[in-house]
C-alpha cells in the first residue's frame, strides 16, 4: 500500500493548483530551509546532550 505515480502526480497537481506556478520554487525553497534548520537542530540537541553529561563518582552509601 505505497504511493503510486498515480497519487504522486496528484499530490504535485494540488500543490501547484493551491500555490500557483509562480510561487512553487520559494515555496519549495523555503520548505527545504526549514527542514535544513529541522536537522541542524537536531544535531545540534545531540552534541548539546553529550556534552552537558556529567559523570559522579560512585557512591560509598552503605544504607542497607
Amino acid at each position: 500500500m505505497g504511493l503510486s505515480l498515480w497519487h504522486i502526480l496528484l499530490v504535485l497537481l494540488v500543490v501547484l493548483v493551491v500555490f500557483g506556478a509562480g510561487k512553487l520554487p520559494q515555496v519549495m525553497g523555503d520548505l527545504g530551509k526549514g527542514i535544513k534548520s529541522f536537522k541542524s537542530g537536531l544535531n545540534d540537541d545531540k552534541t548539546a546532550d553529550k556534552s552537558d553529561t556529567i559523570k559522579l563518582p560512585p557512591s560509598d552509601d552503605k544504607t542497607s
